[in-house]
Parts: C-alpha cells; sequence; structure tokens
C-alpha cells in the first residue's frame, strides 16, 4: 500500500460534500470541521478537512492517512483514502452514522438510549479496538489521544476508534518512548505523559480507564457533580470506592436493572485498574479484553489513583494523596469481597 494508492481527487469530494457546506457539516474535530459526503456510486463518506492553522503539519497528515488505511478491525475506523492538494489536506473515512460517543454519554436525553448491554458492548468494543493496536497488528501503536468523542458509533452501535493523527509507531520490542511536545486532551493523559513526556501502551490504557468510568457515570471527565462542587470522575469514583458507595457514581438510568450490577462494578473495578499511577501496575489491553469477559478472573486490588494531574483545573477538587476516606481505606477490603457494599 502507497501514498498514490490513497489519493484521491479534490474536486471529487468537493463535489460529494456539496462544496463542504453547513449542511452537510458532521461537527468540528480536533484539527477541523467533519463532512457526510456522497459519492458518484452513492457510497457515503466522511471528509475529515483539517483546517489551515490546525498545527497538524503534512508529515502528521500523511502518518494519519497512512496508518489508518494499514489497520483492519471492526473496532477501529476504517480509512478510504485522503487528500492533498495546496493548501486543502482532507482525510476521507467510512461514514459512521451515530456520530461519536460524547453525543449519547453526555446527554442527559439520549443517554438513557444506551442501557447497560450496549455500554458494555461498546467497553468491550473500544477494548478490542485497543488491543489489536497495541499487540495485534503488524505494527505496535499508541493512540495518544483516545477520549469520547474520538469513539465513533455505527448503526449497531459498535465502537469504532478514530482520529489517529496524534497516533505513535513503535518499532518491534520498543516498550515507551518520550516527546517534548505532549499531545491529547487533559484529564485523559496519564500522569508519566503529563509529567515528562513519557508515553507507551500503558498511557492509552490509563485513558481507557477514565473513559470506563466516563460510560459508567455518564459524566464528563473534569465535571462529574458532587453536590454543588464539581471534580474529575476519578477522583470521585475513587472516594465511593473507598467509602463502598459506588451506586453514587453510577448513571441513575442504569441502577434500574439489578442482574447488571456485578457486571457494572467490575468494570469500574477494571477501569481503577488502569488509573493507577504507575503505569507498570496497570493492566494490558491484552489481559484487559478477557477480564471483561470472563468473570471468574479474579481482579487484584487497585492502588490509590494519582490525583495530581486534574489539581490545576479550573473549578475541580482533587483528593490530594494520602487523604483516605475517614470512612475506609481500600486496603481495609478483602480480595474475596470484591466490591464494597
Amino acid at each position: 500500500m502507497t501514498v498514490d494508492s490513497l489519493q484521491m481527487d479534490f474536486e471529487t469530494i468537493r463535489a460529494a460534500t456539496n462544496d463542504f457546506s453547513d449542511a452537510n457539516k458532521l461537527g468540528q474535530g480536533g484539527f477541523g470541521p467533519v463532512y457526510l459526503g456522497r459519492l458518484y456510486n452513492g457510497q457515503e463518506i466522511a471528509v475529515k478537512r483539517l483546517s489551515r492553522d490546525s498545527g497538524q503539519g503534512e508529515m502528521e497528515f500523511k502518518n494519519e492517512a497512512l496508518l489508518v488505511a494499514k489497520l483492519q478491525h471492526r473496532n477501529l475506523v476504517r480509512s478510504l483514502g485522503f487528500c492533498l492538494e495546496k493548501e486543502e489536506k482532507l482525510l476521507i473515512y467510512e461514514f459512521v452514522p451515530n456520530k461519536s460517543l460524547d453525543c449519547f454519554i453526555f446527554d442527559s436525553v439520549k443517554r438513557v438510549k444506551l442501557n447497560w448491554e450496549k455500554r458494555y458492548k461498546i467497553i468491550e468494543g473500544i477494548a478490542k479496538g485497543l488491543a489489536y493496536l497495541h499487540h495485534d497488528s503488524r505494527i505496535r501503536i499508541v493512540h495518544r489521544d483516545l477520549k469520547a468523542s474520538n469513539v465513533l458509533l455505527d448503526e449497531e452501535m459498535n465502537a469504532k476508534i478514530s482520529d489517529f493523527g496524534m497516533a505513535r509507531l513503535f518499532v518491534i520490542d520498543q516498550t515507551q518512548a518520550k516527546t517534548s511536545t505532549v499531545v491529547g486532551t487533559y484529564g485523559y493523559m496519564a500522569p508519566e505523559y503529563v509529567m515528562n513526556g513519557t508515553f507507551s501502551t500503558k498511557s492509552d490504557v490509563f485513558s481507557f480507564g477514565v473513559l470506563v468510568l466516563e460510560i459508567i457515570s455518564g459524566q464528563k471527565k473534569g465535571q462529574f457533580q458532587n453536590g454543588e462542587n464539581e471534580e474529575h470522575v476519578v477522583s470521585a469514583v475513587w472516594k465511593n470506592w473507598t467509602k463502598g458507595t459506588l451506586a453514587n457514581i453510577v448513571d441513575p438510568t442504569l441502577m434500574e436493572d439489578a442482574g447488571s450490577r456485578n457486571e457494572i462494578m467490575r468494570c469500574i473495578h477494571i477501569g481503577l485498574l488502569c488509573v493507577q499511577e504507575n503505569a507498570e501496575h496497570r493492566p494490558t489491553m491484552a489481559s484487559i479484553v478477557p477480564m471483561l469477559s470472563t468473570h471468574s478472573i479474579t481482579l487484584p486490588v487497585p492502588s490509590e489513583p494519582s490525583f495530581y494531574i486534574w489539581r490545576s483545573l479550573p473549578g475541580i477538587k482533587s483528593l490530594s494523596s494520602g487523604d483516605q476516606s475517614a470512612d475506609g481505606s481500600i486496603n481495609q477490603l478483602s480480595v474475596s469481597e470484591q466490591y464494597p457494599r
């Protein structure tokens, strides 16, 4: 597969999107708007038009185009090609009809449509897509910007990870890398990445953990409502985990199905394992997939997450290191009694 074989004609894409009309605009991505298009053969496409001041250069652009074209997995969005003409940089993808996950879970009306069965399928799909990137594709890939708006949902509400503009390829046996330019979304980024630019597959695991807790709570990472205050979802979940009051952080619409309670609590447990401060203590995506599907696997007890990364965020209260609840510590839980009551 070469760059030339993926290149598409600009006029074809312009016609498909009705000259990038507002009526065809699907949304706004990190690097520019996304449009719905229809090719001459009737095929629907999604076109990401990079803004000229997006900061994504030609190298990053070709990186995303070639990278995604080589990836084949049902939980990754499929690339159809790209267009590079003068000032224009376009990425062409399969059209995924139900937009992105954030349009559902952070909308008080739409999230009711996502019962636990659907949310569980989405969590599992994201896990399988990441496991493919980290372990099963021909090249090891770290996404670096996994978040709710970068997970698309198809007509059957299957999750498809998108937006590989920040993705980095690792050579065989490489476990981590370092950058002087930290990119990604604050609140989803692992502490070691924020503090010193070190990233690895475990950085994506951290982002996955935050995303799992958002899916279960139905609240944005930094805007978890705790009475009149807002705090980061990880902080809120940890406080309730130590108190044995996890029902406080679960989206109320999910609590109607008593049969799913243990599965929800297990997913919260997995989410907390993913956001541990020490990257080495976080599970790999290859181990998370069976953790989700095989309930006989005993989960280790998570250690306290790192909260310093969101202390500087305006309006977000944090739980300082070592500030344990008076009602108890996670260390007092036995492994057999997995979920505090």
